[in-house]
C-alpha cells in the first residue's frame, strides 16, 4: 500500500474511510502532533483509494488482511496505536481486536457502528446547523453540500484539501467489487479490548450516526464515548478544537 510516513518514535497507524485516501487522516492529526513530539505517524491509502491498487482485493476480509501485512512490514511487533475514521474504523476495531497485546490505544472518528451497511444504519436526518452563506464551486458544493453541518468558508477549503482529492482518484469499479463482500466474515469485534480507547461521533452525522456506534461500548471498557453536537460526518474538520482535545486526552490516557 502506498503511505505517507511524519515524525519519529512511537507508531500511529491511520486508516481514512471508504473514498478518501490518507490526506483526511493526515489533515485532522498533524496539526496534532505538531505539539507532541515522539510519535511516527503511518498514512497508507487503503487498496482501491488513493495511490493503492486493489489487485487481489476482493472483501473487506482482504482489506484486513492488507493492513495486517502492512503492520508486519512497516511496524513489525512494536506497539502502536491505531486511529480509524468511519470505515476505517471498522476494520481498525477488528485490527484492535486482533491484535490487543500490540495495539496499545484504539481511537474512532465517526465510525461504523453494528450496522455495516448503510441501509440498515440508524442515523439522524441530515441538517446544516451552522452556514457562513459561502459561495461554492458547483464541483466542490456537490460533494461538500449533502454532507456539509458546518458550512463555511474554512470547512469547505478544509474538505477541498483533505477529503475531495481522494474522492476524485478512487477506483470505483474496485471499491464496487469489494462491497460485494462488505462485511467481515468474523466480524470486528472478538471479545473485548481493554486498553483506552476513544470513539468520536456526530450528533448530526447521517452517514454512520451515533446510536449504533453507542452499543459497541459493552467491548471496549476502557472506552470515551462523545457525541458532538454542530458536527456531522466532516467531525474532524466541523469541531477542531474538541477534536483535538479529545483525541490529545487519548494520547494522555494511551501514555500513562
Amino acid at each position: 500500500m502506498h503511505f505517507v510516513e511524519h515524525g519519529a518514535g512511537t507508531p500511529v497507524l491511520a486508516i481514512h474511510g471508504w473514498t478518501p485516501d490518507h490526506r483526511l487522516m493526515l489533515g485532522c492529526l498533524e496539526p496534532l502532533f505538531a505539539t507532541r513530539p515522539g510519535y511516527r505517524r503511518l498514512y497508507p491509502d487503503l487498496p482501491a483509494m488513493g495511490k493503492s491498487p486493489a489487485d487481489g482485493v476482493n472483501s473487506s476480509d482482504d482489506m484486513l488482511a492488507a493492513l495486517e501485512k502492512f503492520v508486519d512490514a512497516e511496524i513489525g511487533a512494536e506497539p502502536f496505536l491505531l486511529i480509524g475514521e468511519s470505515y476505517g474504523g471498522y476494520l481498525a476495531r477488528a485490527l484492535a481486536h486482533r491484535r490487543p497485546d500490540q495495539v496499545h490505544g484504539l481511537a474512532l472518528i465517526c465510525p461504523i457502528g453494528t450496522k455495516a451497511f448503510a441501509a440498515d444504519r440508524t442515523v439522524p436526518q441530515f441538517e446544516v446547523r451552522r452556514s457562513d452563506g459561502v459561495v461554492l464551486d458547483p464541483e466542490l458544493a456537490a460533494q461538500f453540500d449533502g454532507m456539509a453541518v458546518v458550512r463555511t468558508a474554512e470547512t469547505a477549503r478544509r474538505f477541498a484539501e483533505e477529503v475531495l482529492p481522494g474522492l476524485e482518484v478512487a477506483n470505483q469499479g474496485a471499491m464496487s467489487r469489494i462491497q460485494g463482500a462488505w462485511e467481515l466474515s468474523a466480524g470486528p469485534e472478538l471479545g473485548t479490548y481493554e486498553r483506552p480507547a476513544l470513539f468520536l461521533t456526530g450528533r448530526q452525522d447521517s452517514i454512520t450516526g451515533y446510536e449504533d456506534v453507542y452499543a459497541l461500548l459493552p467491548h471496549y471498557p476502557y472506552a470515551s464515548f462523545a457525541v458532538l453536537d454542530t458536527a456531522g460526518h466532516n467531525l474532524q474538520i466541523e469541531q477542531p478544537v474538541l477534536f483535538n482535545a479529545l483525541v490529545g486526552e487519548w494520547l494522555d490516557r494511551v501514555a500513562r
